[in-house]
């Protein structure tokens, strides 16, 4: 049997960690502080070696076949998929593809090795259900490439009973602001948009929840979303109107962050981040999470279709997720590592792609995903509204 390293023993992992142990697959946890590796062990009540993270050791334990899951920091992610080739060892992380990772793909391929990307939350199930969505559009007697398409794709995690600030932080909030500063770029109206401050394209997005109720939040693009249009099956032919990848935040967020807006804008140079390093101390203390208190993860992955005159709508569905934190852990941390358990599982059968790739898109894989998902009460709900 083949060992699974995994990397990072922080909130996020535990439900992952867990997942793996009651698997029965041969598992060793490593964290830079053995204490913390420890801790989280015992507070899983599982059996499991846990070993202190250095790469020397690391690499005298990890043996040809083994698999590697990267729960570090994103920009520990090439050192740790380097040292897998080493090793011919796969590797798995939640994070996106950088370009970097993208250029090691050969090499793994020729090796035999599966260096999977993206199996978290965001990015993760929300590649699921695009493509179990886009698969059922095609299926479809309504199937067209010119008609006019409009997919939107928002994630977001928030406290599960609102706060006047509309958001708490579980860790750092110097990333989130950071954030803020990325220029993002999506298809509206059928032209390529872009923006330097995502804030500035704010909009209001009615989700049809669980039970096709309505609930609004604010929604606004993030990063780049052109490239996961061909990821996604949309072809260069098709006529689309609207593709979207963003973020979720509660309704009246934009309104209790308008001076953190104004702050993040002015942030320049050393000084700036400097600024923003000394707010960001700020809202932890005065927003992160308290203990036991419940978290709330919200996905929307959603496709409208009308006719090529953009006269009706022919086709109109959605997949929706809404998850609280509970006694088995936050959602998001939930969401994010009991997805990057499922695709240990489906390394281990042999069901991915060798070399570098993202979340699987086959139809297969992406059911067989979402029944797991479903067997641990972590529910995907569907509406078919044309």
């Amino acid at each position: 049997m083949q060992t699974v390293h995994w990397l990072g023993a922080g909130l996020s992992s535990l439900p992952g960690i867990r997942k793996v142990a009651q698997s029965g697959q041969q598992l060793i946890l490593w964290n830079r502080t053995l204490a913390k590796a420890e801790q989280a062990v015992a507070s899983l009540g599982i059996k499991v070696p846990t070993k202190q993270l250095n790469w020397l050791a690391l690499e005298a334990e990890v043996n040809p076949g083994d698999q590697v899951i990267s729960m570090l920091p994103a920009t520990l992610h090439l050192q740790v998929a380097e040292l897998c080739l080493g090793l011919k060892a796969h590797f798995i992380s939640s994070s996106y593809v950088s370009p970097e990772m993208q250029a090691l793909h050969d090499k793994a391929k020729s090796l035999n090795l599966c260096f999977v990307n993206e199996v978290g939350l965001d990015p993760g199930l929300d590649h699921l259900l695009a493509h179990a969505l886009i698969a059922e559009y095609q299926a479809s007697d309504k199937f067209d490439k010119q008609n006019q398409h409009s997919f939107r794709s928002y994630c977001g995690g928030f406290p599960k009973v609102a706060n006047d600030f509309r958001y708490k932080f579980s860790w750092s909030p110097l990333g989130v602001l950071k954030a803020l500063k990325s220029p993002a770029q999506w298809t509206q109206d059928g032209e390529i948009q872009r923006t330097e401050k995502p804030w500035l394209a704010l909009s209001d997005f009615d989700m049809r929840m669980s039970d096709a109720s309505l609930e609004t939040f604010q929604a606004y693009p993030n990063r780049d979303s052109i490239p996961f249009q061909q990821q996604y099956g949309f072809a260069n032919d098709w006529n689309i109107q609207e593709f979207v990848r963003g973020t979720l935040r509660l309704n009246g967020w934009s309104d209790a962050w308008s001076e953190l807006f104004t702050e993040v804008d002015n942030a320049v140079g050393d000084a700036g981040m400097a600024r923003l390093a000394e707010l960001s101390d700020g809202l932890w203390d005065k927003h992160q999470y308290d203990k036991g208190e419940a978290d709330r993860v919200v996905l929307s992955v959603e496709l409208e279709v009308k006719d090529p005159q953009g006269k009706q709508t022919v086709w109109h569905s959605s997949y929706g997720v809404d998850e609280a934190g509970d006694e088995r852990g936050s959602a998001m941390a939930r969401l994010v590592s009991l997805t990057v358990a499922i695709a240990i599982e489906s390394l281990v059968a042999g069901e991915l792609a060798i070399g570098v790739s993202p979340a699987p898109h086959d139809e297969k894989t992406v059911t067989k995903w979402l029944n797991e998902l479903d067997k641990m009460n972590e529910k995907v709900f569907r509406h078919q509204l044309v």
